[in-house]
């Protein structure tokens, strides 16, 4: 099996969790819901079908719900000409590409924002896979995106390493059983991180690039099937 790095997309490679924020405020204020945005903001990562139960409460009438996550969409939708790839990333994805890690993308985004991202992200030629919330049942913190990677990688929990931002995506890596290396760069503190469960901490994907060599994603061959 070969050695993966999964990756988060929101909030690690590209500066969209405040766009996100935005965008969740409005909609939800379409349809007289005004929780604050912070509130918000600390369920960014999780898909829409986890946020709004995060947000609102999971005893509400769910007959919004489709709507709702409808207009989130139309709204985050504005704010592409605007999305950016944190420093950094696309030279990082290269560079685990050429120490032998096997790429994979695991986004809580939907098809189409996970196709633009990929275009603003501009690193195809080093990503090998990509799987995205229409490829499951359940997002963010359940571990069906991380499941679904690992499958793409074709590698067992043990032989990978999940990338991401936010305390959903490290307890959504745990529960796949797979170790999670987490930034910073998506707005949540570093003791939230390593509560989740994080195995080591970075201000943001340049900052990993630039201590890789003293990283878990240092050596693939520590996570290859074949060292073992």
């Amino acid at each position: 099996m070969p050695a993966a790095a999964l990756f988060d997309v929101d909030g690690t490679l590209l500066d969209t969790n405040y766009w996100h924020t935005i965008a969740w405020t409005e909609a939800l204020a379409q349809f007289g819901r005004t929780p604050a945005m912070a509130r918000i903001h600390g369920a960014i990562g999780m898909g829409s079908d986890q946020l709004l139960d995060h947000v609102l409460g999971e005893d509400r009438d769910r007959g919004e719900d489709e709507a709702i996550a409808a207009a989130h969409q139309a709204l985050f939708a504005r704010f592409w000409p605007r999305l950016r790839a944190f420093d950094g990333a696309d030279a990082l994805l290269r560079q685990l590409k050429r120490r032998g890690w096997t790429i994979t993308l695991a986004s809580s985004a939907s098809g189409r924002d996970l196709e633009v991202m990929r275009r603003v992200l501009d690193a195809d030629d080093a990503i090998d896979h990509a799987t995205g919330a229409d490829d499951v049942d359940a997002s963010k913190p359940a571990p069906d995106l991380v499941h679904a990677a690992l499958a793409k990688a074709g590698a067992g929990p043990e032989q990978a390493l999940f990338v991401g931002d936010t305390p959903w995506d490290v307890q959504a890596a745990a529960r796949a059983e797979v170790a999670c290396v987490a930034v910073l760069s998506g707005g949540f503190g570093e003791r939230a991180l390593r509560a989740a469960g994080a195995l080591e901490v970075h201000a943001d994907i340049g900052d990993l690039l630039a201590h890789l060599d003293g990283s878990a994603l240092a050596d693939p061959a520590r996570y290859s099937a074949a060292s073992g």
